[in-house]
């Protein structure tokens, strides 16, 4: 029977603690091979790179707006490496944040070593795992996007994504940036800034306009699909 491959883990994490805690489990499992470890700085995405590891085991750290663009900076550069999120609290808005990010592992704070290990070893073979705490968030976004997802054709004619469509329904029930938020499970400062990018595409001054700029743009798509 063949061995199993080594699999090559970088750990970041800021907490000095939690990054010497993942240490001492991957030390003890011949199947990893730590290639490095550090907390977040300029030129960690470098030095992450440089390791080329087939999966980052990371901290929520990661989903902070000073790191934004980390993550979509190493999938830019190491298309293969798989993400692994330690996260502290069962909190389905940081666990759906990673998710659009590309995690495809979650372990919370009372994962046991053998939990972690689990994980890593599912990951490292395409499988995502996610505490089944967590899992319903999943089927609950995946239910709210095919509600609220409306048709593409409108929204391509104005440049808007398909968030941004998606935003433009709930911007019509004149709800806040606070509860689209929390709807979407995004932040506030994400939601503003979609709503800013709406109003400059379709070139609207406030939300209303925007919302009948694209009113009057479905219309027009509508008239010439029938």
């Amino acid at each position: 029977m063949s061995s199993q491959p080594i699999v090559d883990v970088f750990v970041l994490a800021e907490n000095r603690l939690l990054r010497e805690a993942l240490l001492r489990v991957l030390a003890k499992k011949n199947e990893f091979r730590v290639v490095g470890s550090n907390s977040y700085s300029s030129a960690i995405c470098r030095e992450i790179v440089e390791c080329k590891p087939g999966i980052l085991l990371l901290d929520s750290s990661g989903l902070s707006h000073a790191n934004a663009s980390l993550i979509s900076q190493l999938h830019a550069s190491i298309s293969s490496v798989r993400l692994v999120m330690v996260d502290m609290e069962a909190d389905e808005g940081t666990f759906l944040r990673a998710v659009r990010e590309g995690v495809v592992g979650y372990v919370l704070k009372d994962a046991s070593a053998a939990e972690l290990t689990y994980t890593l070893r599912s990951v490292a073979v395409g499988e995502a795992v996610c505490p089944p705490s967590l899992s319903a968030a999943l089927f609950r976004l995946a239910s709210q996007q095919s509600e609220c997802s409306p048709s593409r054709a409108w929204g391509v004619e104005l440049g808007l994504s398909r968030r941004e469509q998606q935003l433009v329904e709930l911007l019509r029930e004149q709800l806040t940036n606070k509860e689209i938020a929390a709807q979407l499970n995004l932040s506030e400062q994400t939601v503003k800034n979609h709503v800013h990018n709406i109003m400059r595409k379709v070139g609207a001054r406030d939300r209303l306009g925007a919302v009948r700029r694209c009113e009057i743009e479905r219309y027009r798509s509508d008239a010439t699909s029938t």
